[in-house]
């Protein structure tokens, strides 16, 4: 077991532009994973053609989302809990039903820390220590390294007996399948609707379980947690297939692309990764690189001091070909002994 709280994330481009007197437009942010294709060409329509509702409260929880994700899903709509981000329903989760022990699978997204102070930790690689009771948290794909979990995490889900929550805010980017299909009543998957649709400006997300055990947290819920722009951006976003498509073939064959580039700087050692992301382990200070890309206008995510994962390296998206060259050029150019 390990202890610790790391509870800073990436995404933070409009503060930082503003400190430093930037237009956030010419910032380039990879440290927050967000499809590199841009939403949907569909969406801005579908917001603009939303904005004559904004006068009128939105439905308490959207219905048109469910069904959708239903469809896609294979689950029931009464086993899916809407929101406004996969985080604010993780927050929600946490404080309407306390659960203890709790057990955090490290490295994790930073809000599990924040969500479950007190939890105890046990780390991605040692499957073996993973409790056997209390309550478990889980990545998987794992965040920040991009990595899926060991093929029998379904074994291990369907042999315990205690509830278990699976963040799979990244599977969208993947070609593997959900662990929903396992229909375990107390077995929590999380869902962001907002990197891979590239939309976590609107924050949508989505809690999936038992029908009981959602039921149990809707009578908890309040209302309208998805506003109508919100939820006219998700309903396109879904609805169109050919773009979910075109981002995750497009990820695919970018990121060998770039890990290959990355590798030929000295001291950089690349994570095999299934998503839009990829984790470097640094023989250096990761500080002096942040910030020597900081001047440049270019944001990386600082992993070196991640709970549990504690070792200096960084977090980078996978973007487009010209943005992805412009942060090696940057990088080519940085001496880790100056």
């Amino acid at each position: 077991m390990v202890n610790g709280m790391n509870p800073s994330h990436g995404g933070d481009i409009f503060r930082i532009a503003k400190q430093r007197g930037w237009d956030w437009r010419d910032v380039l942010d990879f440290s927050a994973n967000i499809n590199p294709l841009a939403p949907a060409p569909g969406v801005p329509a579908a917001i603009l053609a939303a904005m004559d509702r904004i006068r009128h409260y939105p439905d308490p929880e959207p219905v048109a989302i469910s069904e959708l994700l239903s469809k896609q899903w294979g689950v029931s709509t009464s086993q899916i809990l809407l929101g406004n981000g996969a985080t604010e329903l993780l927050h929600f989760f946490a404080r309407i039903r306390p659960e203890l022990p709790v057990t955090l699978v490290v490295p994790t997204f930073s809000e599990f820390h924040r969500a479950f102070p007190n939890a105890a930790m046990a780390r991605w690689d040692d499957f073996e220590a993973w409790p056997t009771s209390g309550f478990v948290a889980l990545t998987n794909p794992n965040n920040p390294t991009g990595k899926l979990a060991r093929a029998d995490l379904e074994d291990w889900l369907l042999s315990t007996s205690h509830p278990v929550m699976v963040d799979e805010s990244f599977l969208d980017f993947t070609d593997s399948p959900s662990v929903l299909r396992l229909n375990r009543p107390d077995l929590f998957v999380l869902r962001s609707l907002t990197k891979f649709y590239a939309i976590p400006g609107l924050r949508v997300g989505a809690l999936v379980g038992g029908e009981q055990e959602i039921s149990a947290l809707r009578r908890f819920r309040e209302p309208w947690q998805v506003n109508v722009l919100a939820e006219a951006a998700a309903i396109a976003s879904l609805q169109d297939t050919d773009h979910a498509v075109r981002s995750r073939c497009f990820v695919q064959q970018e990121r060998p692309w770039l890990m290959a580039q990355l590798t030929k700087f000295p001291g950089v050692a690349v994570e095999p990764s299934c998503v839009n992301f990829l984790y470097a382990r640094l023989d250096y200070d990761a500080a002096p690189l942040c910030a020597f890309l900081l001047e440049r206008k270019i944001l990386l995510r600082n992993c070196s001091l991640w709970t549990g994962f504690e070792q200096p390296s960084v977090r980078l998206a996978v973007r487009t070909r010209e943005e992805n060259t412009r942060l090696l050029d940057a990088w080519s150019e940085f001496r880790c002994d100056s």
